[in-house]
């Protein structure tokens, strides 16, 4: 273990240093406060052997000053008898233990210093432990949150699942409650994707899905919702939107999809990739969420029916 010793005296520090080298310490050693601070500025030593009273900056003052840097270092304080109040001052202000000169025995130095030493150890193993902990519930907590989204996202196109829809629809409906102001769905389905996917091929037809998916999200608001509710329909909600407003942002996702080139629409009964939408307003066209899917899902039925590629509202 790396250890500073610090003392004015030249012979003393000599004495210290050499009992502790023979301990089997890597020491070093600095003749003031000010040199040991400056050299444990430069290189955080996890122990330090100082004497307290130096001319210039004292034991004390160099102690203040090491667990400000370094709460963790260790710091053994050499006093004389007639120092002794103020060594155990030092020892409440976070000194490890003291050194009463003269030495009684060398033995004594190395007693105190490898207690020190193995204190300074076992801080250093706690401190990574803790570390260790930190990082392994960051990473815990990182898992989480990828899994928690991972429940709640539809794995072909990344979009919220028929789940979270029901929730976040159910929660906004509350909110609608206490604000008075209304909330729309668009509820949509990809015309003829049956014969999209039997002229490409499943493959084709989940890509054409995704991409679906990305003019959805492009266009929304960033407190609008967009999910898939199953197989090739989807449903957005809309926040804070009244029917018309609705209808505005269905009609233009509508168009969007018709002039959007995807692969092979030419192929389509239509010529082209289109999309159906049926839209429904709370509070207007239901009393809760249920009735409100339910009228929606009504709208989006009409509007297949009566030729495709429409939004309906009515």
């Amino acid at each position: 273990m790396e250890l500073l010793v610090v003392d004015d005296e030249e012979t003393l520090r000599s004495v210290v240093s050499q009992v502790l080298s023979a301990d089997g310490f890597e020491v070093a050693e600095a003749a003031s406060g000010e040199e040991a601070l400056a050299v444990f500025r430069e290189k955080s030593h996890p122990l330090v052997i100082t004497d307290i009273r130096m001319g210039g900056m004292s034991g004390i003052e160099l102690l203040e000053e090491i667990k400000r840097h370094n709460p963790d270092t260790q710091v053994v304080i050499m006093t004389s008898h007639a120092s002794l109040d103020t060594a155990l001052s030092a020892m409440r202000n976070g000194a490890y233990d003291y050194l009463v000169k003269p030495f009684e025995s060398l033995d004594l130095i190395s007693a105190v210093a490898g207690r020190a030493a193995e204190k300074a150890r076992l801080v250093a193993q706690n401190r990574e432990l803790l570390n260790q902990l930190q990082r392994a519930n960051s990473e815990l907590q990182e898992v989480n949150s990828v899994l928690k989204e991972m429940a709640v996202r539809d794995g072909l196109t990344a979009l919220y699942n028929h789940r979270h829809f029901q929730e976040a629809l159910a929660l906004e409906i509350a909110r609608t409650n206490r604000s008075g102001r209304p909330c729309s769905i668009a509820f949509m389905d990809v015309d003829n994707f049956k014969a999209y996917n039997d002229t490409h091929g499943h493959p084709d037809g989940d890509k054409l899905l995704r991409r679906l998916s990305e003019l959805l999200v492009s266009h929304l608001r960033s407190s609008d919702l967009a999910a898939r509710y199953g197989g090739e329909e989807f449903v957005l909600l809309l926040p804070d939107t009244p029917k018309q407003a609705a209808v505005r942002i269905a009609e233009a996702l509508r168009v969007k999809v018709e002039q959007e080139r995807f692969p092979g629409r030419e192929r389509q009964p239509l010529g082209r990739v289109t999309i159906s939408v049926g839209v429904a307003s709370y509070p207007g066209d239901g009393p809760d969420a249920k009735a409100i899917l339910a009228c929606a899902d009504q709208r989006l039925y009409q509007a297949k029916h009566g030729g495709r590629n429409r939004v309906v509202a009515e």
